[in-house]
């Protein structure tokens, strides 16, 4: 056999099928469809959407880490994010730490420990593309910037999900600005508790990509996403207006290291 005849099995794989492409942006776009229709719909048909959106967007950024980095990477960071997304919210419901005073309706669905098991999904949804922009806009800091992201998304679910009557705050302290109806103490705990999500995932994770013909649009989309519906739901659908200016402000200020890495940076490896 020729060194041209060789091909370790390690790079046998480098290409995804159109298939599987067009079955990550489904995903993806149906996850923002849902969204958008969030503020249009009501009763049943809006928990339907609310269950959905989060499901859905899991199931991609899943996908998405599945196709690039293999099925390693994707059920580890699965099951860390998971774990870890119970654990914290299990303390914070049963203790009042780090986020304070607060628990989950029952409209949610199935509770473990008192935590619906939607809960941690939607830590999965968000906590993959802020990884993927934290190790490509600050890789000596993914903790830190990794943390901010996943406060900032939070500053933006809150209002709307206790307007909804998905959970509810007993206020002790200070709370958000603009936000009365959420204590100071969850900006702080999201803060810390993400950071330690990021960190894990960070140090546990590789780095290697298993295939170049994708890059992280799919993840992107979802990201970018998220501020400019906050922004445009928060001003023109959910009577917060101030959320939508001023944590808008503060996402775009937090996403532009990341922009500038996506537009001047080293070419796209994550």
């Amino acid at each position: 056999m020729t060194t041209h005849q060789f091909r370790p099995r390690r790079y046998s794989r480098r290409s995804v099928s159109r298939k599987q492409l067009g079955l990550l942006y489904f995903a993806i776009l149906a996850a923002i469809g849902l969204q958008i229709s969030y503020p249009l719909v009501h009763g049943d048909v809006l928990l339907d959407v609310t269950l959905a959106t989060v499901y859905v967007g899991a199931a991609a950024m899943i996908f998405h880490a599945f196709l690039v980095y293999g099925p390693l990477f994707s059920i580890t960071f699965t099951i860390i994010t998971f774990g870890y997304g119970l654990a914290i919210e299990t303390v914070g419901v049963k203790t009042g730490w780090p986020f304070g005073r607060y628990h989950y309706d029952h409209s949610l669905g199935v509770q473990i420990f008192g935590v619906p098991l939607l809960v941690p999904f939607a830590w999965i949804m968000l906590s993959y593309p802020i990884l993927i922009a934290a190790r490509r806009a600050a890789a000596h800091w993914v903790f830190i910037y990794g943390g901010l992201g996943l406060m900032i998304w939070d500053l933006f679910l809150d209002p709307q999900m206790v307007d909804a009557g998905r959970w509810s705050w007993k206020l002790v302290g200070p709370h958000v600005p603009y936000e009365p109806m959420i204590p100071l103490s969850n900006a702080a705990g999201w803060l810390f508790a993400g950071m330690g999500l990021m960190a894990l995932l960070n140090a546990l994770l590789s780095k290697d990509r298993r295939k170049n013909s994708i890059n992280s649009l799919a993840p992107d989309i979802l990201l970018f996403w998220t501020l400019i519906g906050g922004v445009i739901g928060n001003i023109f659908y959910f009577h917060h207006k101030n959320i939508g200016i001023y944590v808008g402000a503060l996402f775009f200020i937090y996403l532009i290291p990341y922009i500038f890495q996506l537009r001047f940076g080293r070419p796209d490896t994550a």
